[in-house]
């Protein structure tokens, strides 16, 4: 909204002059959804106006692999190490900062909550702008404090950015309850690489031709609720239904998540298909795919699907309604409670026509996330910061 108000013009931005000096700090570039849309992000960027630098605190992930050769990247360590959070706490914000980066940027962004954040905060350059990115709710003083000595820590060090940025409106609304902050604020949604993601979802995908396939895509973690989705595909096939689903994503879960499986006897309609480098073609080839995570900051994945036109299903969280409208316009977005996801879900098995309805406004809701759009917002927010 701040940046429709503003109208910045092109030519404003072309008379910027110099190239501007960015730096990214991130954890890592795992698994996760945050880590791939800032690949996404600085891959697309302008490199004619931005000189790009990623900072990950721990090397290795698995996204490293995909920036562009035009994107510096550099690594503070090589792998992870246990207990980090607690032993950066020992440091001050400005030792942190003073250690880790040795340069000057003209804007400094913290694209994850918690450590880079605090590290940010340290920063006393006053030609320096620093801006701290929210990626998921925080809903209490409690949930800001994560990665910071204290809920007084957390509301200082984010009190010293020059701009936050969230990822959905109420991802903003609610931050602004748990953490007072008088700044400015910009919501900007993530970046998908929108035409890559159409040309690798026409690929081949090896899916049975019959039956209702159903998906998840994420993490295999406590938060993104692959146990609800296990249930409910139990209970579908218990009721008749011929179903399956897949899980793609890797994570701690995977093991009881795998045994639960076990446990419930149906190994033969849920396939876990890991990480995959191109998801899309699963996706593409999907019935439907669901959301069960018990909180979300703007869904990538869920944005992806959009993408590829498969009809969405979620519960409510951060950013569904704000994605899929507040009337279930472009998708359904039920109450976050494993009964409600099952009668969504069952809703669009008993009614093809609805079905087929989502699959058409999905694919309609999927243009406004192209690349193009979502890049230029943040080189406008950038350049008038």
């Amino acid at each position: 909204a701040d940046l429709e108000k503003k109208k910045y013009e092109n030519k404003e931005l072309e008379s910027c002059g110099k190239i501007m000096k960015v730096l990214f700090l991130i954890h890592d570039l795992g698994h996760g959804g945050a880590e791939k849309v800032l690949v996404n992000l600085v891959n697309n960027m302008d490199h004619s106006k931005f000189d790009i630098t990623v900072m990950v605190l721990f090397g290795g992930g698995v996204n490293e692999q995909f920036l562009s050769e035009e994107i510096r990247l550099i690594v503070c360590h090589k792998k992870p190490v246990p207990g980090n959070s607690h032993f950066m706490k020992l440091f001050a914000p400005e030792q942190l900062y003073r250690h880790y980066i040795k340069e000057h940027y003209d804007i400094i962004v913290s694209y994850l909550e918690g450590p880079s954040a605090r590290i940010i905060s340290g920063c006393d350059d006053p030609e320096t702008r620093k801006i701290g990115w929210i990626h998921c709710t925080m809903a209490t003083p409690q949930d800001t404090a994560i990665g910071f000595r204290s809920v007084q820590e957390a509301g200082k060090c984010y009190g010293k950015m020059d701009a936050m940025v969230f990822v959905s409106e109420t991802a903003r609304q609610i931050f602004l309850k748990s953490c007072p902050y008088s700044g400015r604020t910009f919501v900007l949604y993530n970046t998908n690489e929108s035409n890559k993601i159409l040309e690798k979802a026409a690929e081949k995908a090896e899916l049975p031709e019959e039956g209702f396939h159903w998906c998840g895509v994420g993490k295999l973690c406590e938060n993104k609720g692959y146990d609800r989705m296990i249930r409910i595909q139990k209970r579908l096939t218990d009721e008749g239904y011929n179903t399956h689903f897949y899980a793609l994503g890797e994570g701690p879960q995977r093991n009881a998540l795998e045994a639960m499986v076990k446990d419930l006897g149906c190994e033969e309609s849920v396939t876990f298909l890991g990480y995959q480098t191109n998801p899309y073609k699963y996706v593409a080839k999907c019935d439907l795919f669901v959301c069960a995570s018990h909180a979300e900051g703007f869904s990538t994945a869920a944005t992806e699907a959009l993408i590829v036109g498969t009809p969405v299903c979620t519960v409510e969280v951060s950013g569904m309604k704000e994605m899929l409208g507040s009337h279930n316009e472009y998708g359904i977005v039920t109450e976050n409670d494993d009964e409600a996801l099952y009668q969504g879900i069952k809703k669009l098995l008993d009614n093809p026509e609805l079905l087929e309805h989502y699959r058409h406004q999905a694919a309609l809701r999927g243009k406004d996330f192209r690349t193009e759009e979502t890049v230029k917002a943040v080189e406008q927010m950038l350049l008038a910061l």
